[in-house]
């Protein structure tokens, strides 16, 4: 067990395991998130519509969010940007809490948005810049899995919160996004590399935001993941919508859900050990397969022992896939514009959430259930063939990237921080 844990999470920088730290706390006080849109009917008895209009202005405000914060960690420091958008965030919490009128609510969810998913480039543009290629795979497993953990443990500590006291949530909330950003402030030093020379073949120079646009070959790799993102999260839009169809009360969808953390939460350190050595490219089209072959079966479920095996399957992919795309999400940005290629990543993610309800919702409303969930396989496998088809073309860029020399990222101190500005 000893030599197991030594693989799993030995050797790792000690700047990464305080960002492993954040994102844990963080987790397991976000609370707000969860209990939203119930808040927000029930409490505060808004409409479904209103209420829905809130959660969409915050999904505004986190595309807006991750570009600018792409932006922000390569242009001022990756430090700086987490903090303010962290004292940020947790300042917006308390004051949505205390906010009544519908307008003011609307203004702060979505500014809100902005602050929170800001901190999500700077915070991935860290951890590549202080983890080592070789170790990112299990950094980014490491990372999955505390998010998983915390999720899990924040929602039955947001139900016992919102028993006692709705405001309970948004400061306990506010709270443990404050210790994050007091972890950032104390422990966490600038990791921001210096500019790669203009004339590296490999890497582009450093400009905006239209450089990393100009990259096909991170483009066509984002482009791909959409399919398998807008798959994904059918399991938050429609899957409860076919359940409901097949009979089943909301409850049971809660526990069949819950498989998923369960699973990530007990299998999650175990993955790097099993696709080490493996060709990166041929493990994310596995990994799509297999949540192909789950959100597939589900047009031949009828029975929550059928759903919830389903979830176990796609699990599994996601469990795969996800520390796979991070890393290859890593490898393919240059130093100097890491921030900009994690904020298309996340924009990324961001679209294809978005997307899912509306094509999804089309589908299964005019189509019917089995065409939607056979055609979620169909999109699996279509989106298989492009990760084997580009895979060559990305493998060749990572080794450019990694041949190209350049100065190491290293924390830096207050002083040179503030001279780089």
């Amino acid at each position: 067990m000893r030599g197991w844990f030594q693989q799993a999470a030995g050797g790792l920088p000690r700047q990464f395991w305080f960002l492993w730290a954040g994102t844990l706390i963080n987790r397991l006080g976000s609370f707000v998130v969860i209990f939203l849109a119930i808040y927000l009917t029930g409490e505060r008895h808004f409409t479904q519509s209103q209420a829905g209009l809130v959660i969409g202005l915050y999904g505004v405000g986190g595309a807006i969010g991750t570009t600018i914060g792409g932006v922000l960690a390569d242009r001022w420091g990756r430090r700086p940007t987490m903090l303010t958008a962290q004292f940020g965030a947790a300042a917006l919490m308390l004051t949505l809490g205390f906010a009544y009128a519908y307008w003011q609510i609307l203004i702060v969810t979505f500014l809100m948005g902005v602050v929170t998913e800001a901190v999500r480039p700077a915070f991935s543009a860290m951890m590549v810049d202080v983890v080592p290629d070789r170790d990112r795979v299990r950094a980014y497993s490491l990372n999955y899995w505390a998010i998983n953990l915390g999720f899990a443990l924040s929602a039955v500590g947001a139900g016992l919160a919102a028993k006692a006291d709705y405001l309970l949530l948004f400061v306990v909330d506010a709270g443990s996004t404050l210790v994050t950003a007091v972890i950032s402030l104390i422990f966490l030093a600038e990791t921001r590399p210096p500019s790669s020379p203009p004339s590296s073949p490999a890497r582009p120079p450093t400009g905006g935001l239209r450089t990393a646009l100009r990259d096909r070959t991170y483009v066509i790799y984002l482009v791909i993941s959409l399919g398998s993102v807008m798959v994904m999260m059918q399991h938050l839009s429609t899957l409860p919508i076919a359940m409901q169809a097949d009979g089943l009360p909301a409850a049971t969808y809660g526990w069949v859900i819950a498989v998923n953390g369960v699973l990530i939460v007990l299998g999650q350190l175990f993955v790097p050990r099993l696709i080490e050595g493996f060709d990166r490219s041929r493990v994310l089209a596995l990994a799509t397969l297999i949540m192909g072959v789950g959100f597939g079966l589900v047009a031949f479920a009828d029975a929550a022992w059928f759903f919830a095996l389903t979830v176990v399957i796609w699990t599994i992919g996601e469990m795969l896939q996800s520390p796979s795309n991070a890393a290859t999400v890593a490898a393919l940005s240059p130093p100097s514009l890491r921030g900009r290629y994690q904020g298309l990543n996340s924009l990324n993610w961001s679209a294809g959430t978005a997307l899912a309800p509306i094509v999804g919702g089309f589908t299964q409303e005019h189509l019917g259930d089995a065409a939607l969930w056979i055609g979620c396989f169909a999109v699996c496998a279509l989106v298989a063939a492009g990760y084997l088809i580009t895979g060559p073309r990305r493998e060749r860029r990572i080794a450019q990237l990694l041949a190209t020399p350049s100065v190491p990222a290293r924390p830096l101190t207050s002083s040179s921080v503030e001279a780089d500005r």
